[in-house]
């Protein structure tokens, strides 16, 4: 593309409503334009960076062994009820009649309509396993849609869905993709880490779920990751055990003590002097199921936080929230001085439960149920009443492995692929059948599996990226080369047509900068792209000594080569940084 013809502007403005660096890098460098709040047009140059990834992805996942759709983006919605989720879906799914008062709804997913196609064409086992995939838009109605093109309302997904006849062949092909994703991130030269992660309401119970995790400092996501062994996980499913506590194992008889104003646990601990894990830490909370409601008071160390992704599972409830207020006062329990100390009653329905990391032989500081007071002395197991013990603590840097006992460290993360077991939850709700090895009805199994494409590309920025602006690996970089044109001369002009036409003819992704425009316009304009080569081709200095400059975007190293010796230069410069 030659820029004095080409469609690109720049802005030096950051979006007053852009809170992370993709965001304002993206529209600051024009790959994005925002149309309403959570929709985005892909420009010219932001589009040729999404190509990139879709046909990594297509690539690795054509080599798998899958076969590419697509499915309509608006779905019918006796789809969804026959599966159950049109009246759960929520808010999120934008819903609109045709003009025959028909349902509809924009794709906010798509296991429903894959399981419509694959009912139409497959009846036996020997048709198994098949994996369908598409590259397509999705919409979700996101109540605050935010990060720019991270968390859209429209967007652009990879989707695949595998069937199988059995947990064996579904295991197998759960393995292939989770190397094809592998495969996918590694050659998109981005930094990442596959976690255990939570499935959810969609992975079925027990089965495999992990998360691909672009590493940057602005990831939602946390990540617990072992310094010693491979383990990994996000937070919200990881496993861990704390290190070595010096525990007081006095055993004194329970004490009160005046804690006025003293509601959390580091004042208190403060107050009396102790660690923050000498103290019992009440957290309650409300699980419905069906009809019933029963509420929880989780006990933790004082400088533990609670885990309700683990703790609904615990507990295998529909919903789980924390209590109100109102809750509080109707179970009898005083806000900022709760304890497990004769709180259970036959009206209140409370149950207790203690994180494994609590020792129950030692001795802790506890809410006395009373304001401003709080007791000492609280021995668990010394105490009638009805306890369970679970693992309830969220993982913590510092904490140990479960598997190795090696520390680990938290780390930041962007959600950028998602693989789960899916099991026969759609397929058996839908009522799909097929015939098995004897002859006999049997309900396949499925996997699914998702990328962002858009959201790959900003994570991609927001690990790749300084001062001036983005730096893209080479591999997705929409150019590879910014070709800067400093020049009057007819005959340097001339040059740089030839050079320009050149590098493309030999696959080389170049755009000319022949603008009319200052030398440091140009050049913030090409710092702020980042492509991973500047190519300069100054009128004066290609005169003096006919020499041009390159200069590699990463680490601004600038190397001087000859007109003859350029195409071969870039090319291995570009060669090394793919490695």
């Amino acid at each position: 593309m030659k820029l004095s013809q080409g469609f690109w502007q720049t802005f030096k403005e950051t979006p007053a409503d852009a809170e992370v660096i993709s965001h304002k890098l993206m529209v600051r460098a024009g790959l994005i334009q925002k149309s309403y709040a959570g929709l985005y047009n892909y420009l010219p140059i932001g589009l040729r960076a999404m190509r990139k990834v879709e046909n990594i992805v297509r690539d690795e996942l054509n080599k798998a062994g899958c076969f590419e759709v697509i499915m309509s983006v608006a779905t019918p919605a006796e789809l969804w009820k026959e599966s159950g989720r049109w009246d759960i879906m929520g808010a999120e799914m934008l819903r609109m009649k045709d003009r025959g008062q028909r349902d509809l709804c924009f794709s906010p997913t798509n296991e429903e309509a894959i399981v419509d196609i694959f009912r139409k064409a497959i009846k036996s086992y020997k048709q198994l396993p098949v994996n369908l995939y598409q590259i397509n838009t999705k919409f979700r109605d996101e109540t605050r849609p935010r990060y720019g093109v991270m968390r859209a309302r429209e967007f652009t997904m990879k989707d695949a869905y595998s069937f199988h006849d059995s947990k064996e062949s579904l295991r197998e092909t759960y393995e292939k993709m989770y190397v094809a994703y592998s495969n996918i991130f590694t050659r998109m030269g981005l930094k990442f880490i596959a976690v255990e992660a939570d499935g959810g309401n969609m992975a079925a119970g027990g089965a495999k779920t992990h998360e691909f995790q672009v590493l940057a400092h602005a990831g939602e996501d946390k990540v617990i990751r072992c310094k010693k062994c491979d383990y990994a996980a996000n937070i919200e499913r990881a496993h861990t055990k704390r290190a070595t506590l010096s525990f007081n194992l006095n055993s004194s008889e329970m004490a009160l003590v005046s804690t006025p104003n003293k509601e959390s646990i580091t004042d208190v601990s403060a107050l009396l002097n102790i660690p923050a894990h000498h103290c019992l830490k009440s957290v309650v909370f409300s699980a419905i199921t069906g009809e019933k409601e029963e509420f929880i008071l989780a006990q933790l160390l004082g400088d533990d936080e609670i885990n309700e992704i683990k703790l609904k599972g615990i507990l295998g409830c529909d919903h789980l929230r924390a209590a109100t207020d109102s809750d509080l006062i109707k179970l009898g329990l005083i806000k900022g001085y709760m304890g497990p100390y004769q709180t259970q009653t036959a009206q209140n329905n409370l149950k207790i439960i203690y994180d494994k990391n609590v020792k129950l032989e030692a001795s802790y500081v506890i809410g006395a149920m009373k304001k401003d007071y709080h007791y000492t002395g609280f021995v668990p197991q010394k105490y009638p009443h009805e306890y369970s013990i679970a693992d309830l603590a969220l993982s913590k840097a510092g904490d140990l492995c479960a598997s190795c006992d090696g520390e680990v460290e938290q780390i930041s993360g962007i959600e950028v692929g998602h693989i789960f077991e899916l099991g026969d939850r759609y397929t058996k709700a839908m009522g799909v059948t097929i015939l098995d090895k004897n002859g006999k009805a049997t309900t396949p199994i499925m996997g699914c599996y998702g990328i962002g494409i858009g959201r790959t590309v900003a994570s991609a920025i927001e690990q790749n990226n300084d001062a001036d602006g983005i730096i893209w690996p080479v591999q997705i970089a929409p150019y590879h080369v910014y070709f800067l044109l400093v020049s009057k001369d007819d005959s340097i002009n001339q040059l740089a047509n030839e050079i320009y036409d050149e590098l493309n003819t030999n696959q080389v992704e170049t755009i000319l900068d022949d603008r009319n425009a200052a030398i440091g316009f140009k050049f913030k304009d090409a710092d702020l792209l980042g492509l991973p080569l500047t190519v300069v081709l100054g009128e004066r200095d290609y005169k003096q000594d006919g020499m041009l400059e390159i200069i590699i975007r990463k680490d601004k190293t600038k190397i001087k080569t000859t007109r003859d010796k350029l195409l071969e230069t870039v090319k291995k410069i570009l060669h090394d940084l793919a490695q």
